[in-house]
């Protein structure tokens, strides 16, 4: 299996296995890479006027920035290492509300109110709590809603048509401006009649590469704030384990 995040120092309690554990940071990469994926377009850029790629994201940035909230499904295809020969896939849900974000995908959820994040594990029947902390997170999904994030960190070239399913896209080549990153490039596909985010390549410099498709978007959803906390009286017989 691909090395699909960095490694990290393991939480301290001896009950999280190393493979446990490993998952849930694979729940973080796809969530970084579903937000990372829309958000780069979600942002106004003012660097290089008049070219088409300028035109395509800006139509984005008016449309997504202008969302209270957003639900749609996604599915994240990994073909993974240089050679391309080891796969995975994964099925699943978010909802973003301003700072506010729920995630599901295979029986495990990442819930946070922009002060706690509960990462719940179904099959165990544990759910992880922590503090929400700006500076550990690399990237969120609240990033959607910051305008002007990423004005500075990418170029970015208009790369032709592509079909997805049955949209017809423009294709957006963002490259990070800082060479350090692990990310190489990213191909952002905007449907032309919705101006909406529907999937994306996003290639690491270690030979991975995802393909994430979004589908069924609800824009402006009514989502109840509840639904971004955890609720204890909801999951019977579901052991916290406090990590902050």
């Amino acid at each position: 299996m691909p090395k699909l995040f960095r490694q990290h120092s393991l939480p301290s309690r001896d009950k999280f296995k190393t493979e446990e554990y490993f998952k849930i940071q694979l729940m973080k990469k796809i969530i970084t890479i579903i937000a990372l994926s829309i958000c780069c377009a979600a942002q106004t850029v003012n660097a290089q006027t008049g070219n088409k790629a300028k035109t395509v994201l800006d139509a984005v940035s008016k449309k997504v920035t202008s969302l209270k909230s957003l639900k749609a499904d996604f599915s994240l295809n990994l073909a993974g290492g240089k050679g391309g020969k080891v796969t995975d896939s994964k099925k699943g849900s978010f909802s973003l509300k301003g700072q506010k974000y729920h995630i599901l995908i295979s029986g495990q959820e990442i819930i946070s109110d922009n002060k706690t994040i509960w990462t719940y594990n179904k099959d165990a029947k544990e759910v992880q709590i922590s503090n929400y902390n700006p500076s550990e997170q690399s990237f969120s999904p609240t990033k959607l809603f910051t305008p002007n994030f990423y004005d500075k960190d990418y170029s970015y070239t208009y790369a032709g048509e592509k079909k997805e399913k049955n949209n017809n896209c423009d294709v957006i080549e963002l490259v990070p401006k800082d060479n350090t990153k692990q990310l190489a490039k990213i191909d952002l596909l905007v449907d032309k009649a919705t101006s909406m985010i529907v999937g994306g390549d996003y290639w690491e410099k270690n030979g991975n590469k995802y393909h994430i498709s979004v589908s069924n978007a609800s824009p402006n959803a009514d989502i109840p704030d509840s639904y971004f906390t955890w609720n204890a009286k909801e999951h019977p017989g579901v052991e916290a384990v406090d990590l902050r």
